[in-house]
């Protein structure tokens, strides 16, 4: 319901007195409401104006419709001029008042209420007003009409003008205070300005927009839209400041105007009023300015005139106020995504989601998918891969209507998933490098749109022969099930650049995957010498490895491969292992059958002994005969035999088969050595008897190492000696005496033991100690005598 009251100058009015008063009003009228009304209720003639008009120039006065609040109720006051009133003075007017209820002008904007037939021009009154039921609005304003009167209305930018006073209300608006002030020559035009305005504006909006069409003193009107008179304006322009004052005869030329207000001007000079409507309907929604609103039916309408930055503003609000766009926003929206940068198909996309707009979400995925092939910033907003092979997203619901637009072509089945598969291939042709193959093929996968296996190995094959060599990374950024792919064309370029500079990581990550290399072996050997070298734990792996190459027709040449392999010698164990892995086998290449020698060349003297060693010899001597290895093995087998041996015979026996075994020279030096170093801690019995047994060169030599190792005063026969060395030299002295005793002879030991009785010191003292020492073997004294006269 709405009430009503008449406001003019009468003689004698409802409580008795003359002059303006509310002469006639609805009863129930809200309390305090009544005042704030009556504040509203002016009216001053324009200075330009007849002083004294007739009855036929009353209606060239400026008519005065005034919309506002007061206590939150909406309030539209008409005031016109009367000219006379009861005293025959001039001056008098009729103001008719409407207050509603909050929801009363749902649907109807204020401006449309301009000539409504509910208005009163100014009759007899009885002091009672009937509610008003409906506030019905008038005909003059219709939108159809106004469309085309506007390029006609007199400034030479209409459309222009219009948008720069949108743009200026609604800033008014939003902030709350501010007024524009409008000046025309009758109060028609700008009632109609003031309707195109409030039809530019969301519905909402309009319920804030206070206008009055005409005011005598538009320097005090509270209003956002004030109307007056050129003659008005020259009166008091001087005395106040506007922001804007627009002058309706010539409008604004060439003023900037945003976005809200040039899409404004657009649909009224394209008599678009569905566009108005749903640039109002967008305008409306929480979170939306009018200027993020008219951006959003740009990008609705496919504007080429969007500009990066408002593509990136309409991105951060669907991101962050997530607005709840109308259905035919998302239909009108899909066909655009494929012109959408990242950022906006990304936020279209998460917002289509959220909102159940699986159309537009999938179109967004598949734009993403799209850009993602040549734009690593893009692969960061793809989904995991899905397990049925196609995207993943809601159903589509049921969405509320819009306003009616007209159906588009449905797009053919699998249109943008189609058009990524056919994209797919030139982006692996044009991929850099391995990494750039394998990001491709993820993005393929991500989007549900399948690779061959072929076109991965091809690419990653062209790449390769270009020189890339990041398969390590590679690998790791590509999809599981097209891993195998991308290292077959790996290795495909690697082979027919002839395997040359791997690198070690390269290696290792072809190494995983070593099955795929089988076919190439001028990679494989490579990539398996590399490991092999650089990692001794998979040695023994890369030798097998390396060796099953050989089974292949056109076997490669494989000596350098198990050269740089086995670089460093292997330990005894890997050198047994590999004798029991491969056998013979081993013979075949010179790098793996001196292996043994190797690993005996660097045995400590006292390993020559320990049960790995020995076993290693024998399967040597089993597996690779006849050869330098099998030599250095029978030398360390002798060396055994002659260490461990329990009689002096089988000792010789060994020493000897020790010193003709024709091993390399440092091995059999370093094992006739360290038997002789052995040896010499037996009993000087034992140490005779096996001189006996020797033939002349091996005593000869045994002997010698037997004085070599004596202390060097020992050895030069001088003295004093120490109590150790003491017993060392007597030991030896008692060998000679004892061999001599068995009718053999060592001259260099003989020489070496007369050394010790030379000098009269030497001979004094070292007697007194060998006779005391041959207390044991008395019958050696005579020896011992007839050895010292034999050097005198």
């Amino acid at each position: 319901m709405a009430w009503q009251l008449y406001y003019t100058s009468v003689r004698r009015g409802p409580t008795g007195r003359s002059g303006f008063q509310v002469v006639a009003e609805t009863p129930g009228l809200p309390e305090g409401v009544r005042a704030g009304v009556l504040a509203h209720l002016s009216y001053r003639p324009p200075p330009e104006a007849p002083a004294e008009p007739g009855d036929a120039e009353l209606d060239l006065f400026p008519v005065s419709l005034l919309y506002d609040r007061v206590d939150g109720r909406p309030v539209l006051v008409r005031c016109r001029y009367l000219g006379l009133d009861y005293s025959r003075r001039y001056g008098n007017f009729f103001g008719h008042a409407v207050v509603a209820e909050p929801d009363e002008l749902e649907g109807v904007r204020p401006a449309e209420l301009w000539r409504s037939p509910l208005w009163e021009p100014g009759g007899a009154v009885d002091g009672r007003l009937d509610e008003l039921d409906e506030l019905p609005p008038g005909a003059a304003l219709a939108p159809e009409d106004l469309a085309r009167w506007l390029p006609a209305s007199g400034p030479a930018d209409p459309f222009g003008t219009l948008g720069v006073l949108v743009g200026a209300v609604g800033d008014r608006i939003a902030a709350g205070d501010g007024r524009v002030v409008l000046l025309a020559d009758d109060a028609d035009t700008i009632a109609r300005w003031i309707a195109l305005v409030s039809y530019s504006l969301p519905v909402a909006a309009t319920g804030r927009l206070s206008f009055v069409t005409y005011s005598a003193d538009p320097q005090r009107a509270a209003q956002h839209l004030v109307g007056t008179t050129p003659g008005v304006w020259a009166d008091v322009r001087h005395h106040a400041s506007h922001a804007l004052a627009v002058d309706l005869r010539a409008g604004v030329a060439d003023a900037p105007a945003s976005r809200f207000a040039r899409a404004v001007a657009d649909h009224w000079r394209d008599a678009d009023f569905a566009g108005l409507d749903a640039l109002a309907e967008l305008a409306e929604l929480d979170g939306v300015s009018p200027e993020a609103a008219a951006v959003l039916l740009a990008l609705c309408r496919a504007d080429a005139t969007v500009t990066p930055a408002e593509e990136r503003a309409t991105a951060d609000l669907l991101t962050t106020r997530r607005p709840a766009l109308p259905g035919w926003a998302w239909d009108e929206l899909e066909p655009r995504v494929p012109a959408m940068p990242l950022d906006l198909a990304v936020a279209v996309r998460d917002h289509a989601e959220r909102a159940g707009a699986a159309a537009v979400a999938r179109r967004c995925a598949s734009r993403i998918a799209l850009l993602a092939l040549s734009d690593p910033a893009a692969r960061a907003h793809l989904p995991d891969a899905p397990r049925d092979g196609g995207p993943r997203l809601p159903a589509e619901p049921s969405r509320p209507a819009g306003p009616a637009r007209p159906a588009r072509p449905a797009e053919p089945a699998g249109g943008a998933h189609a058009e990524l598969s056919s994209r797919v291939p030139a982006a692996l042709a044009a991929a850099p490098d391995l990494c750039e193959v394998a990001a491709v093929a993820a993005v393929a996968t991500r989007a549900g749109v399948p690779v061959g296996p072929d076109g991965i190995a091809g690419a990653a094959a062209a790449c390769v022969r270009d020189g890339a060599r990041d398969l390590p990374a590679a690998l790791a950024a590509c999809p599981a099930a097209l891993r195998d792919a991308l290292v077959d064309g790996a290795v495909t370029g690697l082979a027919d650049t002839g395997g040359r500079a791997l690198e070690p990581d390269l290696c290792d990550a072809l190494h995983e995957h070593l099955d795929r290399l089988r076919d190439a072996p001028r990679v494989a050997v490579p990539v398996l010498a590399s490991v092999g070298r650089r990692d001794p734990a998979r040695r023994l792996r890369a030798t097998t490895d390396l060796l099953s190459l050989t089974a292949r027709p056109g076997g490669p040449e494989l000596d350098a491969a198990f050269g740089e392999v086995w670089a460093s010698p292997p330990s005894v164990a890997e050198c047994t292992e590999l004798l029991d892995a491969h056998g013979a086998a081993m013979g075949a290449y010179a790098a793996l059958a001196a292996l043994p020698c190797r690993t005996f060349g660097r045995l400590a003297e006292d390993a020559f002994t320990d049960a790995g060693v020995l076993r290693l010899a024998a399967r040597t001597e089993a597996v690779l005969p006849g050869g330098a290895a099998a030599r250095d093995a029978a030398v360390v087998r002798a060396h055994a035999d002659a260490v461990t041996a329990d009689r002096p015979g089988r000792a010789a026996k060994a020493l000897a088969a020790l010193a003709g075994a024709g091993a390399a020279g440092r091995l059999a030096d370093a094992a006739f050595g360290g038997a002789a170093r052995r040896l010499c801690r037996r009993p000087p019995e034992f140490r005779a008897a096996l001189l006996a047994a020797l033939d002349e060169g091996v005593r000869a030599r045994l002997g010698e190492c037997w004085t070599d190792g004596l202390a060097a005063r020992a050895r030069a026969g001088r003295a004093p000696l120490r109590g150790a060395e003491i017993e060392q030299r007597n030991e030896l002295v008692e060998v000679v005496l004892r061999l001599r005793g068995s009718d053999v002879r060592e001259p260099g030991l003989e020489a070496w033991a007369r050394t010790c009785f030379s000098g009269q010191a030497g001979r004094w003292l070292a007697g007194r100690q060998l006779d005391a020492y041959l207390d044991r073997a008395p019958e050696l004294r005579p020896v011992l005598r007839d050895l010292i006269a034999e050097g005198r």
